[in-house]
């Protein structure tokens, strides 16, 4: 089973039996809570992205993509070589060099702010840099065709997420809350084998998960 965004809403009207005009509206709202729920506990590869860019000689900064939330790994070329940074935080960064103007093959990085990270030490040249990062998919609620991921191939913790938070804002009844919030949690048990188990493994090396 998969959803589209208009089978989706209709499917929670259906479960909660409620197609008042003020919940209807919150809809959109409701699917987006439950989807971060999702997210947020959820190790998938499709919540992961490559970019790449430039570390500019002189310049401490880099800016971060949009829609980032978490590094895995920030590399740069150097000789043909891909060169790892070790992520710190802002504190070891200013204290490893105090003086920014100082320059030299960069080390480290850190989040420094919602928008850049901060490189260690500045860089002495420009190069060419790759970020393997964690990012938030475009919400079933945005996208053009009205299908995620998430939608056709987890629709059960989506559904079940959907419902806990539609409950939630219903104030709805406290036992019908409960199964819902295990059988989302069910469904990200067995999303959570797939994204850390078989997505993440191959038989011939690993054997079966």
């Amino acid at each position: 089973m998969s959803f589209t965004l208009t089978t989706l809403k209709q499917s929670i009207q259906d479960w909660t039996q409620n197609s008042e005009t003020t919940f209807v509206n919150e809809l959109d709202f409701i699917i987006i809570n439950a989807e971060e729920r999702i997210f947020k506990v959820v190790d998938l590869d499709y919540f992961r992205k490559n970019v790449t860019g430039e570390l500019t000689s002189g310049n401490k900064f880099l800016q971060k993509p949009t829609d980032y939330l978490a590094s895995f790994s920030l590399s740069f070329v150097k000789d043909s070589a891909n060169v790892f940074l070790l992520q710190k935080d802002v504190n070891y960064i200013q204290e490893f060099t105090p003086n920014p103007s100082t320059t030299g093959r960069p080390r480290f990085y850190a989040s420094f702010d919602v928008d850049n990270f901060i490189i260690s030490p500045t860089p002495d040249s420009s190069y060419s840099a790759e970020l393997h990062y964690y990012y938030r998919p475009t919400s079933i609620t945005q996208d053009a065709n009205g299908t995620t991921w998430i939608s056709e191939n987890a629709s059960d913790a989506l559904l079940y997420a959907c419902l806990v938070e539609a409950y939630t804002f219903m104030k709805g009844e406290a036992d019908l809350l409960a199964l819902y919030t295990q059988r989302y949690g069910e469904a990200i048990n067995r999303l959570k084998v797939y994204g850390e188990g078989q997505e993440n493994s191959d038989a011939y090396r690993d054997g079966l998960p």
